[in-house]
């Protein structure tokens, strides 16, 4: 059976071990910044033109390019799907990669010839750092995508879009069971929204918490995740958010490296050592937000992407855990 893989993670286990004869991840995360424009992401997934550089197009995501599937290599993603028997979607619970489903599920609704081709794997277990040898075990529960899957996917994507979380939060309501990993990841986003007493999001509160049970280095509040028990953002954007802790106008938190206001995001490598040389602790403002006696944004500027509602200081969309307006 000639097999192609749309994964929510890079894993070699799906064309080393023969599982699959070409399988394709994505770089887009969808948590952090503005959202791409519809156009960027149309351009993405559409075939290959002259002006698209390289990483612009999903073919230079897909793993195992030869001699036998090289002539899918400049074809929308939508049209090198006709190419093969089934198509099996691998996303697992990490909110990122729900996001993605749903991204995509909403693209291929449109394609019926490509869309009878599409097999949605139930995976239940993280996909990152997936152990050699896994898949000869491995054996989750595959369903055909129905209109249910492609109606809930293209809902959830579109209110995720909306310049107010609203339409995502309504969704809840909704039965959602068809698409079940994607109703926990909606609320793990949403508990990223500004509390409506501290003016911070789950993970910034999380971070604080630690630093206040004695976690002074960066590496435990970027790495720990089963400690943090939030898992929206990467390392960088850990890193980003407790800038924003760190050197506001009123910090939270003491002892981050000053360097850090002035070095450019897009060279990893010194901010890196700058986190790794910091030790941090709780202002006696910091103290006061944990204990819920402070509102962060009433002295700080906010100024952050959720989906696409920009949130600033007089957009300040929060969770309680309910919606509750600006």
């Amino acid at each position: 059976m000639k097999r192609l893989i749309i994964a929510g993670w890079p894993t070699p286990e799906f064309t080393k071990s023969g599982f699959a004869d070409l399988a394709v991840d994505f770089p887009y995360r969808f948590v952090w910044g503005p959202l791409p424009s519809p156009g960027e992401l149309a351009a993405y997934l559409g075939a290959r033109t002259s002006d698209l550089r390289p990483g612009f197009h999903w073919s230079d995501f897909a793993h195992r390019w030869n001699q036998r599937n090289e002539s899918g290599r400049d074809l929308s993603l939508a049209d090198a799907c006709e190419q093969y028997e089934t198509v099996e979607l691998w996303f697992d619970m990490d909110p990122k990669a729900q996001l993605q489903l749903v991204w995509l599920l909403d693209h291929f609704r449109f394609r019926p010839q490509a869309a009878t081709k599409l097999r949605l794997c139930l995976v239940d277990a993280e996909m990152i750092g997936l152990r050699p040898g896994a898949l000869d075990e491995w054996q989750p529960p595959v369903v055909d995508v129905t209109e249910t899957e492609f109606a809930i996917a293209s809902a959830a994507w579109r209110a995720y879009r909306a310049k107010t979380p609203e339409g995502f939060f309504d969704l809840l309501g909704r039965d959602l069971s068809a698409l079940p990993s994607l109703k926990p990841a909606m609320i793990d986003l949403l508990a990223e929204l500004p509390s409506p007493s501290t003016g911070l999001g789950a993970t910034e509160m999380r971070m604080l918490e630690m630093v206040a049970r004695g976690y002074s280095l960066t590496n435990a509040l970027f790495y720990l995740e089963s400690l943090r028990q939030t898992r929206i953002f990467n390392e960088n954007e850990h890193g980003y958010l407790l800038d924003g802790l760190a050197h506001g106008p009123r910090p939270a938190v003491a002892g981050l490296d000053d360097e850090l206001r002035s070095l450019d995001r897009d060279k990893p490598g010194p901010r890196l050592r700058a986190y790794q040389r910091s030790e941090l602790s709780l202002t006696k403002f910091g103290q006061k937000v944990i204990a819920h006696k402070e509102d962060f944004s009433q002295h700080n500027p906010i100024n952050r992407w959720w989906g696409g509602t920009h949130l600033t200081n007089d957009n300040l969309w929060r969770w309680a855990p309910t919606l509750i307006k600006p």
